[in-house]
């Protein structure tokens, strides 16, 4: 049995020992389930990247985009709904906005870990789709800050499952597309800015109007609301209808579910066209021991350890990896308040600070804020590129591009004009979109795969806690002077330097 068991073994260390390396150390993680993770990244290198990965590189793509697209269309819709409703507390809105996406960080983040990733993938859309179609129709601002917190509550899971699903299934060489994926976060920035240009340029009340603003002046935003729900609804159906997403083979083999990981293994590699070694005895022969308990008492029992505080625990298993964990909640934290403190009000402070410079036309805020979406896209691409840089890796391009975004904010502050404001602000998108691929990306690789849904939402909570300070903060600092742009400025160099004291480094590394 021993001979067998070391061939298993030198089998598994084939390949390129960079690739399929674990991110974590040894004592990290429960060293039964590292060794079969690492069969399992072997098998997944093995049969490289295919069809299946780049189908589901798409449809990941769409909940990416989801991310970024709904809080985009909250801060674009922000001052037309504020002027309709007669609202003084305007980010009211974001609130209810934030209050949402926490609440489905934390729903779909953990379930993922008990229910499985398939439903949480496809139900995060769905949700999403419908709650936006509907807000469309609010009678009052209660109603559209009710449907925001609704919408978000789905947009809120994007990120935790999302992450985890496409990590799960792609070979170690590859793991810079996760990288690469903030590509579609950007792109859906770009998009809610280049249909709001029209329909809320030209159909909503303006800062400067001097008439009542009525719905029937003031339509415009309920058709976007109409188009983006719509084009979310498509995201769907694409999700739900036309791809078949398998079970993650390391979410399957860290239930106990070890022939189901390997059939899972070996459909991905019909799928691309290849076959895969993989056998059930590859991961039995790593197991210590002991009986699995099949009547109806130990499934009851396992049913219930499924919803304790398991999956956090083991995030905090050693001091090193409790230490991980800690930071990288911070740091998303820290990101958190001070990402919407600035960004969820951009729209809103071009056309107060416009009508000051004596330029806050609606044409002219959209417009700028198209400008400022479109610089999103080489931020996300230089964050792919920059990840796999030696002398920088994952930690070094996220402090790099944090502490930028933090000094391009206080830089804003000078401006003298609209095109003054217009430059930083370009300026803060494009560090902030590096940022932000960077961090999507790292983020997951550091968690062991049982828990990294529950990590996720860990991340994604606290990043949510904070951001529901950001529009309280907003209110009280008013957002038409530089005092919000100084808390969210601080916070990003704090951020910045938080990272650098990260204890793993991910890049050439196998996620387990």
């Amino acid at each position: 049995m021993t001979d067998t068991k070391d061939e298993a073994i030198l089998d598994s260390r084939s390949l390129d020992d960079n690739l399929t390396a674990p991110v974590l150390d040894r004592t990290a993680v429960d060293p039964v389930y590292q060794a079969k993770a690492h069969v399992l990244n072997n098998a997944i290198q093995q049969i490289g990247m295919g069809r299946y990965q780049w189908e589901l590189f798409i449809l990941v793509g769409f909940g990416w985009a989801s991310d970024n697209m709904w809080p985009v269309i909250t801060s674009l819709i922000l001052s037309p709904v504020a002027l309709e409703f007669h609202q003084s507390k305007a980010p009211l809105l974001s609130l209810a906005q934030n209050i949402g996406l926490l609440g489905g960080a934390i729903f779909w983040g953990f379930g993922c870990d008990i229910f499985g990733r398939r439903l949480a993938f496809n139900a995060t859309l769905g949700v999403t789709a419908v709650f936006g179609l509907v807000a469309a129709g609010s009678p009052n601002f209660a109603a559209i800050g009710c449907f925001a917190a609704f919408w978000s509550f789905g947009v809120g899971g994007n990120l935790p499952v999302d992450s985890a699903v496409f990590l799960e299934f792609l070979p170690g060489s590859h793991q810079y597309l996760l990288t690469i994926l903030s590509i579609f976060w950007a792109l859906a920035q770009l998009l809610a800015t280049l249909v709001a240009w029209p329909l809320l340029g030209y159909h909503t009340c303006s800062e400067t109007d001097l008439d009542p603003c009525t719905r029937s002046r003031n339509f415009g935003w309920r058709w976007f609301l109409i188009t983006m729900g719509g084009f979310a609804m498509i995201c769907f159906v694409l999700r739900f209808v036309v791809f078949t997403l398998y079970e993650s083979p390391k979410y399957l083999m860290g239930k106990g579910k070890d022939a189901e990981a390997v059939a899972v293994v070996h459909k991905v590699a019909q799928k691309n066209g290849k076959t895969s070694s993989l056998s059930l005895a590859d991961l039995e022969i790593h197991d210590e021991g002991g009986h699995q308990g099949v009547d109806a008492a130990a499934a009851l029992k396992r049913k219930l350890e499924q919803v304790d505080l398991t999956h956090v625990r083991a995030l905090f298993r050693t001091k090193k990896l409790a230490y991980s964990t800690t930071l990288i909640m911070c740091i998303w934290a820290f990101i958190g308040l001070a990402f919407p403190l600035y960004n969820a009000f951009i729209p809103y402070t071009l056309a107060s600070r416009g009508a000051e410079f004596g330029d806050g036309s609606t044409y002219l805020t959209y417009r700028n804020s198209l400008i400022i979406a479109v610089l999103g896209i080489p931020g996300a691409l230089a964050g792919g590129l920059l990840v796999e840089l030696p002398l920088l890796g994952r930690k070094g391009a996220l402090a790099l591009s944090t502490i930028l975004t933090g000094v391009f904010l206080f830089a804003s502050t000078t401006a003298k004009n609209s095109n003054d404001l217009l430059g930083w602000n370009c300026a803060f998108n494009l560090c902030s979109n590096v940022m932000y691929a960077v961090l999507y990306a790292y983020t997951p690789e550091i968690f062991p795969t049982k828990d990294r849904g529950t990590g996720n939402a860990l991340t994604a909570s606290a990043n949510r806690i904070f951001g529901i300070m950001a529009p309280i903060v907003a209110m009280y600092a008013n957002l038409k002077t530089a005092a919000p742009v100084y808390v969210s400025g601080a916070l990003f160099l704090g951020a910045g330097v938080l990272t650098c004291a990260l204890p793993f480094e991910s890049r050439g590394k196998a996620s387990l």
